[in-house]
């Protein structure tokens, strides 16, 4: 019964698509234009699509441009801003009707919240000059009991944006049920790669948790209802669950056995967040601000936004078969974005969130000479540094059975799309700018490898190398920690020796 559901849900929003796509994409003016503010994280990724399928004009901003162009969405205007910089905030708010405020700092670890409360207030400022209608806000269920940073900041920031002279609309929202969600993503790793727990009595503790597809419908449809202006509403699931039962669950859901819980009295919540940097892959300042709020019992009252904006909710099971469906049917991305499917070799125990790694080295040589360079990378041209590493590394890889020693190219010079090279396979490239290519060796993940150049003042390049690891479990997790070190000497000298080729040859061409 609840696959049908799915399915039904999933037809509308096909149906949605196709009526807009009739349409030559072309957004209603009539429709205000709307700004989506941190559209690089978990929920504007999510939410700016349902927004361009609705029709609306779309601003989507992020300090990170690079993030936004990865997304590649059709008719979004991209603006680079930070709140926590008041004069980059003009820009972006600029004509904006409705503004979806959905930053956090979460990932900045020691005083997130102060942070959080001054990015609100510069934006409430910035949105009362430019004429904006409404401010829809997402934060969190709050209890009365609230003393953990995590829930007193979301709270805080809500207050911040109400004292300004925009109306807000505040969604409060539990657990999220989508694949990204951060809460979502401990629990998947704990359940894929954790035989057993020992955890604080927080696993007893009770929470109302919302589908991904029926908060983005609230979070739609509640900018252009009226009364909702200056309101504060819950928002949760049909059902309200431990953390234990959520868990048992989601095992079940992908035909595992439910991890042995073991629940400890004595073992805080703070302490037990000490530990999750070796067990899930979600970033550990995130992570442990989650689970330090997790000793309280949440509660939705949501009976007015349901009345409001009516929908059929989604229960916890079919939250997470409809996570995994939406993974499955995911389209195959030209580089890597966080949590793509394609990127973690369409594994859904493989980790959401990515471990990396980066060197750089700068130039004075042109893109062009660097690109040419940097595209015979491999077969017999080798790695330009350390080349004994390398070759060690293949030479376990074939001990356990892998393709380590296929060595080898199409052409020595030229690379396309599909191209083997060793044992990567070039999965992206945009020339003279981007080179991806995934991993191909066995180990307990999935890894790509991204070359980025960028020009630099005086026709100057900087050449990035960047790996990117989504580990399996514990055993990835290791593996990552272990090679961690040796990734940043290796990059570092890779790009290093490619930037020096570069140079040499422009000089030789120059010379002749």
């Amino acid at each position: 019964m609840h696959l049908g559901a799915i399915c039904w849900q999933q037809l509308i929003l096909r149906l949605r698509r196709y009526v807009h796509e009739q349409s030559d994409n072309t957004p209603d003016n009539n429709k205000g234009l709307r700004l989506v503010f941190g559209a690089s994280g978990y929920i504007g990724t999510h939410l700016v699509p349902r927004l361009l399928a609705e029709g609306f004009r779309v601003r989507v901003s992020s300090r990170d441009l690079a993030i936004l162009e990865a997304r590649a969405w059709q008719g979004a205007e991209i603006v680079a801003a930070d709140a926590l910089k008041y004069e980059s905030l003009a820009p972006a708010l600029e004509g904006v009707d409705v503004a979806y405020y959905l930053v956090h700092s979460m990932a900045a670890g020691k005083d997130f919240g102060r942070l959080d409360v001054e990015a609100a207030k510069n934006f409430a400022a910035a949105a009362a000059l430019s004429g904006a209608r409404r401010i829809v806000y997402l934060g969190g269920l709050v209890p009365l009991d609230a003393a953990s940073e995590h829930i007193v900041s979301r709270r805080d920031t809500g207050y911040a944006l109400r004292e300004g002279k925009v109306p807000v609309t505040e969604i409060r929202a539990g657990i999220i049920v989508g694949p990204g969600s951060a809460a979502f993503e401990v629990m998947r790793d704990l359940v894929y790669h954790l035989p057993m727990m020992i955890t604080p009595s927080w696993v007893r503790a009770k929470s109302p948790p919302i589908a991904l597809d029926n908060l983005l419908e609230y979070l739609l449809r509640i900018s252009d209802i009226e009364q909702a202006a200056g309101r504060i509403y819950d928002a949760g699931g049909p059902e309200t669950l431990t953390y234990e039962e959520m868990m048992r669950i989601l095992a079940e859901a992908v035909g595992r056995r439910a991890p042995l819980i073991i629940s400890v009295p004595a073992l805080s919540p703070k302490l037990s967040s000490y530990w999750l940097k070796l067990v899930t892959s979600v970033p550990t300042n995130i992570a442990r601000a989650l689970v330090e709020g997790l000793k309280h019992d949440f509660e939705a009252d949501d009976a007015e936004l349901r009345r409001l904006v009516p929908q059929r909710l989604l229960g916890f099971r079919e939250s997470v078969d409809a996570v995994f469906e939406a993974e499955r049917n995911s389209s195959v991305e030209a580089r890597w974005t966080e949590g793509a499917f394609f990127m973690r070799n369409q594994r859904i125990d493989y980790a959401y969130y990515a471990k990396r790694a980066s060197g750089s080295a700068v130039t004075s040589a042109s893109p062009q000479n660097v690109w040419k360079v940097l595209t015979r990378i491999g077969g017999e041209n080798r790695y330009f540094y350390l080349d004994s590493l390398w070759s060690l590394r293949e030479r376990l890889d074939w001990l356990v059975g892998g393709p380590g020693l296929k060595r080898g190219r199409r052409h020595p010079s030229e690379l396309r799309i599909g191209d083997k090279v060793d044992s990567w396979t070039v999965i992206g490239m945009k020339p003279e700018c981007r080179l991806t290519i995934s991993f191909g060796m066995k180990a307990p993940g999935a890894g790509v490898l991204e070359f980025e150049l960028a020009p630099q003042p005086g026709n100057g390049t900087r050449l990035t190398a960047t790996a990117y690891w989504h580990p399996a479990g514990v055993w990835g997790l290791m593996y990552w920690y272990s090679l961690k070190p040796a990734h940043l000497v290796i990059f570092e000298g890779l790009t290093r020796e490619i930037c020096r080729h570069a140079e040499a040859e422009e000089h030789l061409s120059l010379v002749s």
